[in-house]
């Protein structure tokens, strides 16, 4: 079950945040799935892919890659770096047209093959400082 959980959230990487398709979300999440990030909790199929849609439309390249995987029982660890280009708006911060890259850890549990929660644990401010919202120490 382990080596099946960590190909579904290779999966929700590449189908979902890389290229954009919404409707694996209906497929991969529970009905009550909850996303437990840092400054947010974001619940249901609907609020993920709302998720999504706002990386998404600040970074239209975005791109995630899969570093490390660590599964056991129905608990499945990635640490994955993010990358992409500040072409749109993103939490109120007009594009820059600049480059990021942001590393980051998931920790999805997974049930019946569907995820019921995400703790999502990123380096939000070494991203804000590379969009130039916030100075560098």
């Amino acid at each position: 079950m382990s080596e099946q959980n960590k190909a579904q959230v290779r999966r929700v990487i590449e189908e979902i945040y890389n290229r954009g398709d919404l409707g694996v979300v209906d497929e991969v999440a529970a009905s009550n799935l909850v996303i437990h990030a840092s400054s947010q909790e974001i619940r249901g199929r609907e609020g993920a892919k709302q998720y999504v849609r706002v990386l998404r439309a600040g970074f239209p390249d975005l791109h995630l890659t899969v570093e490390d995987q660590i599964a056991e029982g129905d608990m499945v660890v990635t640490r994955w770096i993010a990358r992409g280009t500040h072409t749109g708006e993103f939490q109120g911060i007009a594009p820059t047209g600049r480059k990021v890259r942001v590393a980051g850890t998931d920790i999805d549990r997974i049930i019946e093959g569907k995820t019921v929660e995400c703790w999502v644990h990123m380096d939000q401010l070494g991203l804000m400082q590379q969009l130039g919202a916030v100075a560098a120490a």
